[in-house]
């Protein structure tokens, strides 16, 4: 006798068109199956678990209403977007997500027609959008265009830059508020969804047509003040009169989870001879559905494995600290000695450490929301007010502010800190978060102090050092991930401007290595030596300024140089080539080797995983250096198994 199916409805959808046949009580039945299928999934393989329970109806609603693919359903950062992998034929590769050849933590157009437009940086869904929505325009096409932005993607520039255009244009598109944060919205309920249901329906249009038409009829004055009062009016009911500002059609807010008052709304802004950008409100609950989640949001924005029943998320045994906490700590010493010292994040207070930070200093620690641009600007502000203030971004997310970076940090020669965390691959989160490009964006940029952190020990000494520089700007980079294990003291120690250090010194061979892999480089010298290869193992510590007597001494004193660094080409073994080319040290007789990520992307997978694959680990570098000394034959041999 065969055990009935937990998930009878969502075993019926394999696309989003099955979901079409269903009656909205089906949906309701549907909902619940999805979200506990997003619980049981996420529990096995981890990711961003309260973004994808919070959208659970809504996520139902639009495939059911619209037509998609054919309509284009844009998901801002897309770590909300595990539902609408179920839905959209993914179902049986969803504990996969985030896991070597698996599918991706976000939207991504080479995994499904589904995911018109990549994502995982936020506020760019409404830019997409309003794109697509011109091109259908041009190519004479009809579809609909609906982008979902959660409240917190709401706070970047870009998402207002767009709003900005789309209204100016007049172009057709929905844009989806999914408010589940911020609370900028009178409570939801009846009468809320009622008035939705009202203003977005075709009578009210039409009827608001109408008036706007014989308005301008009259004179000038007289139709700005019905203007006015039509703007007036639905501001009170619903106020969206920000929205409205903006050039949208604004209606909610409504309930998100409510699939009686959702489904309607959506079916009269789909059916709408509406000319114009529409933005619908719905207000939602990160982790509904899901005690732990909903008790703590910010706990299960992303998780670990977990325990279904208890929510208890898998912890491995105590190791080092992160490099996070590190830098966490190192900054809150320098700042009990420093009232000056201040510090900045755009909307990433726990995953650059500074919440630990403003637990101490809380009048010191500002989050400007998800505003990298702004974020570099405001500090570069403090800065020239003499305050030493510390700019903690991720490296992928520094790129979104470069112009800050160039025109109102380098130019003024302001010093700005900025600690870049997650520099180097990154894991599950894949290639979109990598810090791969910061060395070569940064190096160019003149009188900048750049320093790349081999433990926790230097990052430590590196915090103190970039608190010291008073007269340019500085950054410093360290990876995702645990430390070393190192002894740490109570306060890091200012290092010298542009000195390196030598590590292990050899004949013949040496290796230069920038950052986080000098583990692997001196690993990769112990399996040298047992070939009998004594290399020289130097960290650089600064890109720039650059240790050029080191440089230099390693260039003549050895037959064959290998760089190694956490970044693309262009970076730190660009710097060195540089300048041994112009000390005319680059003559035929020194073997160069730059070792860096290759010129691809890195998909998500473990660290140890995505360096092999980078080709930056020990038996990479080891086949660096035998290449050069042209003994590649070597590598063929039993012999070279690493002893302990």
């Amino acid at each position: 006798m065969s055990v009935p199916s937990k998930t009878p409805f969502l075993d019926r959808v394999r696309h989003p068109a099955d979901l079409r046949n269903l009656s909205t009580d089906q949906l309701k039945e549907l909902a619940a199956e999805l979200r506990a299928e997003t619980i049981d999934a996420v529990s096995v393989t981890g990711g961003h678990l309260g973004a994808s329970l919070g959208v659970v109806e809504l996520t139902v609603a639009l495939h059911a209403v619209f037509d998609t693919p054919r309509d284009r359903l844009i998901w801002d950062v897309g770590h909300q977007a595990y539902p609408h992998k179920i839905l959209t034929g993914r179902r049986d590769r969803i504990r996969t997500i985030r896991q070597g050849g698996g599918l991706s933590g976000f939207t991504r157009r080479a995994e499904s027609e589904y995911d018109p437009f990549g994502a995982a940086h936020s506020s760019t869904s409404i830019s997409a959008g309003l794109g697509m929505a011109v091109a259908r325009g041009l190519k004479g096409e009809d579809r609909q265009v609906i982008a979902v932005i959660g409240d917190g993607a709401l706070s970047a520039g870009m998402a207002y830059e767009a709003m900005n255009n789309a209204g100016a244009s007049r172009a057709n598109m929905i844009v989806v508020l999914n408010d589940n944060d911020m609370s900028i919205a009178p409570p939801v309920g009846a009468m809320s969804a009622y008035l939705s249901r009202l203003i977005s329906s075709r009578p009210f249009l039409s009827l608001r047509e109408l008036m706007a038409k014989m308005a301008r009829r009259f004179p000038r004055p007289i139709e700005q003040v019905a203007r006015r009062a039509d703007e007036f009016t639905r501001g009170l009911l619903t106020g969206g009169t920000l929205f409205e500002e903006l050039g949208f059609y604004y209606v909610g807010p409504i309930d998100g989870h409510d699939l009686d008052h959702l489904m309607p709304v959506l079916r009269n802004l789909r059916d709408t001879d509406h000319q114009g950008p529409i933005l619908l409100h719905v207000v939602t609950q990160k982790g509904r559905g899901y005690p732990p989640a909903e008790r703590s949001a910010d706990k299960y924005h992303g998780v670990a494995k977990f325990n279904v029943v208890t929510g208890e998320q898998s912890k491995g045994p105590p190791g080092p600290p992160s490099y996070t906490k590190v830098f966490a700590e190192a900054l809150i010493a320098e700042a009990a000695a420093d009232q000056r010292i201040v510090a900045v994040t755009a909307a990433m207070p726990s995953g650059t450490g500074l919440d630990l930070f403003a637990k101490r200093f809380p009048a010191r620690t500002f989050d400007v929301g998800i505003a990298e641009q702004h974020a570099v600007t405001f500090a570069a502000g403090m800065a020239a007010e003499g305050m030493k203030p510390f700019c903690a971004i991720y490296s992928t997310f520094l790129q979104r502010a470069y112009d800050q970076v160039v025109h109102d940090v380098a130019l003024q020669g302001l010093p700005v800190r900025f600690a870049l965390d997650r520099a180097g691959l990154v894991g599950a989160d894949g290639a979109t978060h990598a810090g791969a490009f910061d060395i070569a964006y940064l190096g160019c940029l003149p009188n900048m102090v750049l320093m790349a952190a081999a433990d926790e020990l230097e990052l430590m000494h590196m915090v103190a050092t970039a608190a010291a520089i008073d007269d340019r700007p500085s950054a410093f980079r360290y990876p995702r991930g645990e430390g070393r294990g190192l002894a740490l003291p109570a306060r890091g120690t200012p290092l010298e401007i542009g000195r390196g250090r030598v590590l292990r010194q050899g004949l013949g061979t040496a290796i230069l290595s920038y950052g986080a892999r000098l583990g692997e480089c001196l690993a990769a010298a112990e399996d040298l030596a047992g070939l009998g290869i004594l290399c020289t193992v130097a960290d650089a510590r600064f890109a720039k300024p650059l240790d050029t007597a080191l440089i230099e001494r390693l260039a003549r004193e050895h037959e064959v140089l290998v760089t190694v660094e956490e970044g693309a080409a262009g970076g730190f073994g660009s710097m060195v080539m540089q300048h041994l080319a112009w000390r005319g040290l680059l003559d035929g007789r020194l073997k160069i080797r730059p070792m860096t990520l290759p010129d691809r992307l890195i998909d998500h997978d473990s660290q140890p995983k995505q360096y092999e694959a980078a080709g930056l680990n020990a038996p990479q570098i080891v086949a660096a250096v035998l290449g050069a000394l042209d003994r590649s034959e070597t590598l063929r041999k039993p012999a070279l198994a690493r002893t302990s």
